[in-house]
């Protein structure tokens, strides 16, 4: 006999597990399937684990430039063992506190591979191919997505790495080619330049990180170059020639010249593939896009009823807290509580290479394009006493306003700590703040945050520092 649930949820990363975890507090009887670890990607091998080595990294360059802070350490070096056993002794931390937070939730766990088995049915394989089928009158599709090939040149773990072997290495390269500038492949980038590989970044397009602010996408291949990197843009890969002991990469430069240039290792970068096979979709007539992502409602509901689907195996920006915030959203709707959609222009990123960028909404660029005419700030690090103090005066903030109302369009940032800046933008774009709440904010002083009021100000030719 079947198990039956209010609610199945197939994938358990953070848009699956808070999911789970949002459906039991509103009362439902929850079930959650996983293949692999609880936390899915995110905790185990992408977003947590790729942060603690960046902080790995962050401390070793610290340790490098102590005489910049008038210190003395010498005999510095890197033990990469020992830095990839701490990222993963963060992650297996993570991995049980979700595990204790299904437990708490009363949510059922089914270790196993998940197929839709009919009009509310799943069926769960476990390893050993036993097979246990469940029912629920609502499922949530939470598979997420893997990391795409290079054709030609699939990764073999070996010197053709995907961000899941960059993260527990064999050996440390010593000469790394990195396919592709979206947030993973700088990343990673920036981890392995930090720690001492000469490394080169490759991107077709004709700036870095291309889906930030062109401003922002200047200043960081400036500041990557002058940290030793290699930036080739508007380049591309003609072939990669792997052997037991180096990688020969022919690479095309803007200009048209190709050059074949050994590697120790290649880290392919070049965006996803949504965890679609073997589920069931097809057989259940669940619609997918032309790339083959899921395509849903305001709600996350699919073509299907009963059927939901959240996260990366659905339409982008994929990032986690984009799934969470979809998982809570889906769980709202199934209980008929009749949630706010997501606007995706409040959804901020984050990149954590060195020095970090974060953003929301919609770019100077952007902006325009849609028809805006735009105030835009711009405050440079250096202008701020605290990040003087910190020795991180390298960065700016910028602001974009609707020039007629004076609302908050995007908000753009690179420089220490960004990441954690961001939300201050995010909560006002969400409450649909103007310049003038945000100019009549209080921002404490000396914080890193001033800058942010600095912005602002900076787009009404207002500001103090600069």
């Amino acid at each position: 006999m079947a198990d039956t649930y209010d609610l199945i949820v197939l994938g358990s990363g953070p848009g699956g597990y808070v999911a789970a975890i949002r459906a039991a507090q509103l009362g439902l009887k929850t079930a959650i399937v996983e293949r692999e670890l609880l936390g899915g990607i995110c905790l185990n091998w992408g977003c947590i684990p790729t942060k603690a080595l960046l902080r790995s990294a962050e401390i070793y360059h610290y340790m490098q430039h102590a005489k910049d802070y008038g210190l003395v350490a010498e005999g510095i070096s890197a033990d990469l063992d020992a830095v990839v056993k701490r990222s993963r002794g963060v992650s297996k931390q993570l991995n049980q506190g979700v595990t204790h937070l299904m437990k708490k939730n009363k949510i059922a766990v089914h270790v196993g591979a998940g197929k839709l088995a009919g009009k509310g049915k799943l069926s769960v394989t476990d390893k050993d191919g036993n097979t246990t089928e469940l029912t629920a009158k609502n499922i949530i599709v939470a598979t997420g997505a893997r990391a795409r090939d290079l054709p030609g040149a699939p990764a073999d773990g070996k010197r053709v790495w995907t961000y899941r072997h960059a993260m527990t290495p064999a050996e440390m390269p010593t000469k790394l080619l990195v396919i592709g500038s979206g947030a993973i492949g700088i990343e990673f980038a920036s981890f392995y330049n930090d720690m001492g590989a000469d490394v080169t970044v490759v991107e077709m397009l004709d700036r870095i990180v291309p889906v930030e602010d062109a401003d922002v996408s200047a200043f960081l291949e400036k500041a990557l170059t002058k940290q030793g990197m290699t930036i080739m843009t508007k380049a591309g890969v003609d072939k990669l020639e792997v052997s037991d002991k180096v990688v020969k990469a022919t690479l095309k430069d803007k200009a048209g010249k190709s050059t074949t240039t050994e590697f120790s290792h290649v880290i392919v970068a070049i965006g996803i593939v949504p965890n679609t096979q073997d589920i069931g979709l097809k057989e259940a007539g669940v619609a997918v896009d032309e790339r083959g992502f899921l395509t849903t409602d305001a709600t996350c509901k699919t073509n299907v009823d009963g059927i939901y689907a959240i996260g990366d195996i659905t339409a982008p920006p994929w990032l986690a807290h984009k799934a969470g915030h979809e998982g809570v959203i889906a769980v709202e709707a199934i209980a008929g509580n009749h949630p706010h959609a997501m606007d995706p222009l409040n959804i901020p990123g984050c990149t954590y290479c060195h020095p970090q960028i974060a953003s929301v909404g919609l770019t100077e660029a952007k902006a325009k394009e849609a028809g805006y005419a735009v105030k835009v700030g711009n405050f440079p690090f250096i202008g701020n006493g605290k990040a003087i103090a910190l020795g991180e005066a390298e960065g700016f903030i910028k602001t974009v306003f609707d020039a007629k109302t004076g609302e908050l369009l995007g908000a753009h940032m690179i420089g220490t700590e960004v990441t954690e800046l961001i939300q201050g933008y995010t909560i006002g774009k969400t409450l649909e703040t103007t310049e003038a709440e945000l100019m009549e904010t209080v921002f404490p002083h000396p914080t890193l945050s001033e800058m942010m009021h600095e912005s602002v100000l900076g787009a009404y030719g207002r500001a103090i520092h600069i």
